[in-house]
């Protein structure tokens, strides 16, 4: 008793020393002890190292934190409620037709590509209000936008014209070039790399330095039609979804010597649409099986959630983006909103 009355009274590189070696569980009860071990326990140098084993965290491989404005504290909260699949579900935007969305996030801005238009549309600081006047961004496609990246100041977009285009965010145009013999499914870019996936069965790396635009530096054939792709944050590796049409596993990751290095299964043989990585231990995909967004760790086999979006018509994930604490995912005909700031009860059960 004597040893718990003196504890408070230890100095604070002393206590810290002390907290560094506890988790989530005992650092949550520690913190209700005393306002000093409150204090103390908020503090991200004690969360760091819970966070990096964490899922969707926001700190990458590197250490790099993508999200110092939150404290980790707080994001490893948020980490609990992905990982056991607890969110608020809602319906940010509706539109008449169905469409083949496709979204990004960066900053403050959500971007939604809507038939050959690509739309901006403000995000508020919560992430939660959203203002449904967007700001259109012309591509110059002749056929529908099927996927579209936002790389540091480009907007770079596929086709079902086969090209690939890329634009500043000031919309004005900058490059054009034939990329697949098919429609272009799919396209990601980091640095001066652009990687796009099609039809055709092959998913191709190209150069985004100024001087290369438009050369194909690598062509992977997969097997089978490729419908989403995945830059690793080191720029080191490529991560493909395919139809799930032939033999091979619909998701795979492939090494600049364009060997597959790890695999799984989809529990359902559904064509994969969209996937995400956190640059650390968490994938999230969205397939062709109605509505339904899955969760991966890549330290599992298995996927580790899955969530249904309530739709009053079928319809595929068509895209889906995430930050540490929102999820956003497009299907025909609404654009949906995971909140892991707030639990469900009904979710995830």
């Amino acid at each position: 008793m004597m040893l718990v009355l003196l504890l408070p009274q230890l100095p604070e590189d002393i206590l810290l020393l002390l907290f560094s070696y506890s988790d989530t569980q005992a650092l949550g009860r520690l913190s209700q002890v005393c306002k000093k071990f409150h204090s103390l326990i908020s503090r991200d140098t004690l969360w760091r190292r819970i966070a990096k084993v964490s899922l969707n965290t926001g700190i990458t491989r590197l250490g790099r934190d993508t999200f110092p404005h939150i404290a980790l504290k707080e994001r490893v909260k948020f980490s609990q409620n992905w990982k056991r699949g607890r969110c608020h579900q809602e319906i940010l935007l509706r539109w008449k037709y169905n469409l083949l969305p496709w979204l990004q996030l960066d900053d403050q801005w959500l971007y939604l590509s809507q038939a050959a238009d690509i739309r901006a549309y403000p995000l508020r600081q919560n992430s939660v209000s959203f203002q449904r006047r967007p700001v259109s961004v012309c591509t110059g496609h002749q056929d529908d936008v099927c996927r579209f990246v936002v790389s540091e100041s480009h907007i770079i977009s596929g086709g079902g014209d086969g090209k690939i285009i890329v634009c500043n965010t000031c919309n004005s145009f900058y490059a054009a070039y034939s990329a697949h013999e098919q429609e272009v499914n799919c396209i990601d870019s980091r640095g001066h790399v652009i990687v796009s996936g099609s039809r055709d069965k092959t998913a191709r790396i190209w150069s985004l330095h100024s001087n290369r635009l438009g050369e194909c530096l690598h062509t992977i054939r997969t097997e089978d039609r490729v419908w989403s792709v995945a830059i690793n944050p080191l720029l080191s590796s490529v991560m493909t979804g395919t139809a799930c049409c032939g033999h091979a596993s619909p998701l795979r990751i492939w090494d600049l010597q364009r060997r597959s290095v790890m695999e799984w299964e989809e529990p359902h043989d559904s064509a994969l649409y969209c996937l995400q990585s956190d640059g650390n231990f968490m994938i999230a995909s969205g397939s062709s099986r109605y509505g339904v967004v899955r969760l991966w760790d890549k330290r599992q086999t298995k996927s580790l959630q899955v969530f249904f979006l309530s739709s009053p018509s079928s319809s595929p994930v068509y895209c889906l983006r995430f930050t540490t604490s929102h999820l956003y995912a497009a299907l025909a005909h609404a654009l949906y909103m995971l909140d892991f700031t707030h639990t469900d009860p009904q979710q995830g059960k």
